[in-house]
């Protein structure tokens, strides 16, 4: 089981099946809206 977490506000976006446990970090919808490149 993996988890998609935002690396921007932390909080979990999706799960996905794999085949060991792992955290991938990217952005969610609202922070891709609200953020730009050069807040972050």
């Amino acid at each position: 089981m993996g988890t998609l977490v935002c690396q921007t506000c932390n909080s979990t976006i999706d799960h996905f099946e794999d085949e060991k446990v792992t955290v991938l970090y990217s952005k969610c919808n609202c922070c891709d809206d609200h953020h730009t490149a050069e807040e972050v």
